[in-house]
């Protein structure tokens, strides 16, 4: 169908205009080619003609910046030809140093296998032979040593990675003739996760000083905010940016969707999602639904098929559901029919957002915004046939941040992507990633500052008082019982992993504050679209313990917070009513009970037995004057002041994920009318993880930026609640269900400070 009929469609439709918030038209774009295109080695020359290739701009730069010796972090958009443009330099050095080797190393084992195809293609193509594998936990023992020994081009992961770097001996000579490194979709390593897979690629680049390779990197990333500052703490090195787009672009039109643009929502997210779904496929799109959860996926479809029987059975079997969880030749099958038209619609969690080729799509319906604007974009790209017109739809949910894109259309368009926050000096996670160096071959403080950091001595001291690390006349060597790889996960902080067992087999692991929230005695979980109701929580044993039910309610846990400074490392004054300050703080969080709740009305409350949970962190905090307190008191009155605190910790914990890359559980608050820190109505915001992994850091200097928009997203919300709505206030982590909040009280504090 034209796109431009169905736009004008949607704009007369009584049930959709209203919902639509505001439509994008982004324009297209013809290709920029490299003006060179004949220096290139006979092989690669001939691969590229007789596939009618011309190099785009921005990959002939790549080819550039890595002939030239440079490591090169390329940041352009989904479908821009990331993969060939380091594939290109890299098969030219090889082809000219017959000994030379790449690792590829992917964020999953799913997208792994996928690109081992596109670097088959590339083998056969060019007739260069790397003898291309994937070594992971699957491969077969029986195939190790031949991949290690043969393989000039192995893909893999970070797990894999940091299992293999303590037997390094084996891999001596893959390792002494190792010229690159690939990290693809590397903006997926952020936070916890992305500070150790950072400090895992020190480890990597030192053990390959052990053999005598200097391996340049080539980092391939969605656009960020901060892309050279990212990949430099990713690495530890300087990176040439190409972040110019070369490659041509159809037109696309991006619809902003919001059922709750009365501030009610007659349908929900999904039913609407699924009505819209419907309306697409009937009208002949080939449409990708992405949503948030397994569970919602399963639904979407279930219900899609169901309404589809009724009035379209013929398209009925040409719809899908994808998500992690289905077997490996399952997920195959489903995107190879995707990608020859058997199945005109799929819906899928973020399992398709990356890397793996299902050909390009009419349609993208995104149920929910993803989380951050890089998987909004990744998700979105998903659809555009070469120069054809391409649809993309954002449905909102009923929270601040969907709300705030809602009604703040040109804040999400014309903004510059998140801040990926890598903390390499966390030290817990920097410890455990000693410990592992230290296992794989003697630390020498003369030596590895340069990989671990200033503090890299007073961490072998404290590794040494508790027997994890001994000196010898060699270096610093591992003296812990068991292996230190599995004293370090990668995406934990805490070594303390708590299990969820139901019959007999564990359906997750979790870290204590996970366990603590979501599994506590009572707990409803959701796993794989079943529900499971925890009977024990087990510390001795960290484990809990499940019994599969079919309940139709779930569980909310009561957590408190408190919070004591220890230490003020940096503060600035935005103006004369308001400073803020960013420091090391101690956080406890106390978790008293739990709700039983059924369609988001309480049934039942119950309490709990749980030791508190204490952890050093780093944190944002600021305080209210008492002239602009004791006035606003007055206007507005006492639970009206303490309500517009809590709105606004809440607010602010609800925004930060749109300008860093992180989830609002990363974070953790607490407001107070009279903090005993600092004698002043205060409001703390810091990272939910022991020793801080830069998010707060990070919001301290952008910290004007986030607490307008705070105000902005509690100003333009259009309900008329006095307690506000959860479009605005309202927080799902809430610890006292969203009690004692003023929608009033939060809007007057901040054009108070903020005047």
């Amino acid at each position: 169908m034209d796109l431009v009929r169905l736009i004008e469609a949607f704009k007369k439709n009584e049930w959709i205009a209203p919902r639509i918030s505001h439509i994008e038209l982004i324009d297209k774009k013809d290709a920029s080619y490299s003006e060179i295109n004949n220096d290139y080695p006979d092989k690669i020359a001939s691969y590229l003609k007789n596939r009618g290739i011309k190099l785009y701009s921005h990959q002939y730069k790549v080819l550039k910046g890595v002939r030239n010796g440079e490591n090169v972090i390329i940041t352009t958009p989904t479908a821009s030809g990331k993969t060939l443009a380091f594939n290109i330099p890299i098969f030219e050095r090889l082809n000219e140093q017959k000994d030379a080797k790449a690792l590829y190393i992917y964020p999953t084992k799913a997208l792994t296998n996928d690109q081992l195809k596109v670097v088959k293609e590339m083998e056969e193509g060019t007739e260069i032979k790397v003898n291309p594998a994937v070594y992971d936990g699957d491969t077969p023992r029986s195939k190790r040593v031949a991949i290690r020994k043969s393989s000039r081009i192995i893909l893999s992961n970070p797990f894999e990675i940091h299992e293999i770097l303590p037997w390094h001996q084996k891999w001596g000579a893959f390792f002494s003739n190792l010229s690159f490194i690939v990290l693809d979709e590397a903006h997926t390593y952020r936070g916890v996760f992305g500070s150790n897979v950072a400090l895992l690629i020190r480890r990597l680049l030192r053990i390959c000083s052990l053999y005598g390779s200097s391996p340049q990197i080539i980092i391939s990333s969605a656009t960020l905010a901060n892309p050279e500052e990212f990949a430099n703490k990713l690495t530890g090195l300087d990176f040439t940016l190409v972040n110019e787009d070369g490659s041509p672009r159809g037109r696309k039109y991006f619809v902003l969707y919001n059922p709750y643009f009365s501030g009610i929502g007659a349908l929900s997210t999904y039913e609407e999602t699924k009505n819209l779904f419907i309306l697409l496929i009937e009208n002949g799109l080939q449409t990708l639904c992405f949503t948030t959860s397994r569970k919602m996926a399963e639904v979407i479809t279930m219900l899609t098929k169901r309404d589809l029987m009724k009035h379209a059975p013929e398209l009925a079997d040409k719809v899908s559901s994808y998500r992690a969880g289905y077997l490996p030749e399952e997920r195959r099958k489903i995107e190879n029919k995707l990608k020859n038209s058997e199945l005109i619609g799929v819906v899928s969690t973020n399992a398709l957002e990356v890397g793996i080729d299902v050909g390009s799509l009419d349609a993208v319906i995104i149920s929910g915004y993803p989380g951050t604007v890089i998987s909004t974009w990744q998700q979105a790209g998903r659809s555009g046939r070469g120069m054809d017109d391409s649809l993309a739809i954002l449905v909102a949910f009923q929270n601040p941040l969907d709300q705030y894109i809602m009604r703040h259309p040109d804040e999400f368009f014309k903004k510059a992507h998140e801040y990926a926050i890598i903390d390499v000096n966390n030290p817990y996670i920097l410890s455990s990633h000693i410990m592992c160096a230290a296992s794989e071959f003697p630390v020498k403080e003369s030596v590895d500052e340069a990989y671990f950091g200033k503090e890299f001595s007073n961490h072998l001291k404290a590794l040494s008082d508790i027997g994890l690390v001994n000196s010898t006349d060699s270096g610093w060597v591992y003296s812990g019982s068991g292996r230190a790889t599995e004293k370090a996960r990668l995406d934990s902080i805490s070594s303390e992993v708590y299990k969820v067992v139901a019959d007999g087999r564990i359906l997750e692991t979790m870290n204590k504050t996970q366990a603590f929230r979501e599994a506590h005695p009572g707990a409803v979980l959701i796993h794989l679209g079943e529900t499971y109701v925890v009977s024990e929580l087990s510390l001795e044993n960290r484990t809990a313990y499940a019994d599969k039910e079919d309940v139709d309610y779930y569980t909310n846990v009561i957590e408190n917070a408190d919070v004591k400074i220890i230490e003020k490392i940096k503060e600035k004054r935005i103006n004369k009513n308001l400073k803020v300050t960013f420091g090391n703080v101690s956080a406890n969080e106390f978790y008293l009970g739990y709700y039983v709740k059924m369609y988001d009305k309480i049934i039942g409350s119950y309490e709990l037995d749980l030791p508190p949970i204490n952890f050093d962190t780093t944190s944002i905090w600021f305080e209210i004057s008492d002239e602009i307190k004791d006035n606003l008191r007055k206007k507005l009155g006492e639970d009206a002041f303490m309500g517009g605190l809590h709105g606004i910790e809440h607010a602010m914990i609800g925004i930060m994920p749109f300008y860093i890359m992180c989830d609002r559980w990363d974070l953790g608050g607490l407001s107070t009318n009279l903090s005993q820190e600092t004698g002043k109505a205060t409001i703390f915001v810091y990272d939910a993880f022991e020793g801080g992994i830069g998010l707060s850091e990070k919001t301290y200097e952008i910290f004007e930026e986030v607490l307008e928009a705070t105000y902005k997203l509690i100003k333009d919300c259009p309900c008329e609640e006095e307690n506000g709505c959860p479009a605005c206030i309202h927080s799902p982590k809430c610890g006292n269900e969203n009690e004692t909040l003023n929608k009033l009280g939060a809007i007057k504090i901040l054009e108070a400070i903020l005047s």
